[in-house]
This record gives structure tokens, sequence and C-alpha cells, in this order.
């Protein structure tokens, strides 16, 4: 059993086993159970929970963006240049447990796209980037909360995270309307730029960091960030390039939503 950081964590992430159990359940679900199970069945409309859903999302996501900018830059917390996990005994401590799960348990809420994907019978929406950014995003809760404690350096990179997937959600949410706004939606390919954006500042963020003498992070956290954004950048330019910029005739039939 890993040794945690901060020793007040929810039961959620008290041991690895919740999030071992729900990730396992997930793959199986959307990998193999769930398309086995609804292969000789209708396709379920499930336009009104999409709609609702994505409301929610767009709700929870700008509630994480005005909590976690009040955090940030208007309360006596982080050193901006060096962003290290408060001390166990600071004021703010409980404030900064709060937002990390409000935004870990968010990942969670996330796979319920993909189970969606699945009961509507949208199999070519289960792409290797959509699940493994699911998977990642999700399962690397439990480790990074226990390596690397509540907030710290992955503070503001969950925020920027939060801002594009208010966006993201605003057009999922206004696609979900009619078939034929979506397809009137203009500004649908500059969400995989906001998000591929997104990725660059946080690296260069990361960096700066890191190479500061006087900045030091978990070397779990320099894993994780140094591994995960870089493949994350490659997979959504390989999506963005396959999707907008081959010509009609060399172009792969692809989500017609960005990833999330």
């Amino acid at each position: 059993m890993l040794t945690p950081v901060d020793p007040e964590r929810l039961a959620l992430y008290a041991s690895p086993w919740p999030t071992f159990l729900i990730m396992s359940s997930y793959l199986v679900f959307v990998l193999k159970l769930g398309p086995k199970l609804m292969e000789e069945r209708k396709a379920l409309n499930l336009r009104t929970f999409i709609k609702y859903y994505n409301i929610g999302q767009i709700i929870y996501n700008v509630t994480i963006i005005y909590y976690g900018a009040k955090f940030l830059f208007f309360m006596d917390t982080y050193d901006l240049k060096c962003i290290k996990p408060l001390p166990l005994a600071h004021k703010h401590k409980d404030y900064e447990r709060w937002m990390t799960n409000l935004y870990a348990i968010n990942k969670l809420i996330d796979l319920s796209e993909t189970v969606v994907f699945v009961l509507r019978k949208k199999n070519k929406q289960i792409s290797f980037l959509h699940v493994f950014h699911h998977v990642v995003m999700a399962g690397t809760c439990y480790f990074i909360i226990t390596l690397n404690g509540h907030g710290g350096i992955l503070f503001p990179f969950c925020l920027i995270n939060a801002l594009v997937h208010a966006i993201m959600y605003t057009y999922y949410y206004l696609s979900s309307m009619n078939e034929t706004l979506q397809k009137n939606i203009w500004w649908k390919k500059y969400i995989t730029i906001i998000q591929l954006l997104q990725f660059g500042v946080i690296m260069v963020i990361f960096l700066r960091m890191t190479m500061d003498p006087n900045c030091s992070t978990p070397p779990f956290t320099n894993y994780v960030v140094g591994i995960v954004i870089p493949s994350f950048i490659i997979l959504f330019i390989n999506f963005f390039y396959k999707s907008y910029i081959l010509s009609d005739k060399k172009r792969v039939k692809l989500p017609q939503d960005p990833p999330n």
C-alpha cells in the first residue's frame, strides 16, 4: 500500500481498489460486454439524457473554474512561481482538498459518455484516443492524490482543463439540439485546437517549474505530466490531421465530435 502525502482522503481514494474496480468495469463494458449486449438490440434514444448531461457538465465545470480561480488568485494560497500542495495545517487546506476531489470525481463521471456511445451503438466513436484519454484522466487520480497530494502543481492544469471542457460541453449541448445545428457549428474544429493549446500551456508551465532549481515537484507527478501530456499532444494532432486536414477522398471516418 502506498504511503499517502495527505492522510485525509475521500473513501473513494483511500485505497486503489475502488479506482481499479471502476476502471476494470469500464473497460470490460465499453470494449467487450456492452457492444455484445447491444449487438442484437435497437440503439437507445438518449437525446434528452445527453442534453441534460451536457448542461450538468457545463455547470459543473464552470463551478470548478469559479471556485478554482478564486482559490488560485484571490486567496492566500500558492506561490505562483512554484506551486506546491498546501501544508496540512494551512487554513485553506480543506478548500484545496474539496477542489481537488471535485475535479477528480468529474473525471469518473466523464466515463459515462462512453457508456452512452455503447447504448446508442455509436461504436465508431469509441476510438483509442477517447478511451485512452478517459482511462488516464480518471484512472490516475488515486495515484496523483496519494503521491502528489491535493492541489499543487496540477491545480492550475485542472483549472485550464475545466475551462476547455466548459467550452466543449457547450458545443456538445448545441449539437445535441438537432442534426442541422450540429452541421452548422463552424467552430467545431477549433475545439481540438483549444485542447492542443491547453496541453502546450500546461507543458510550458510544467517545464518552467521543473527547470527552477528552487522548485521541486514529486517524481511521480513529473512522470505523469512528462509522459501523458506529450502522448495527448501526439494523439490529438493525429485526430485533427485526419479529421480536418486530409482531403475528403483520403479522410478516415472518425467521430463527428471532438474527442473529450
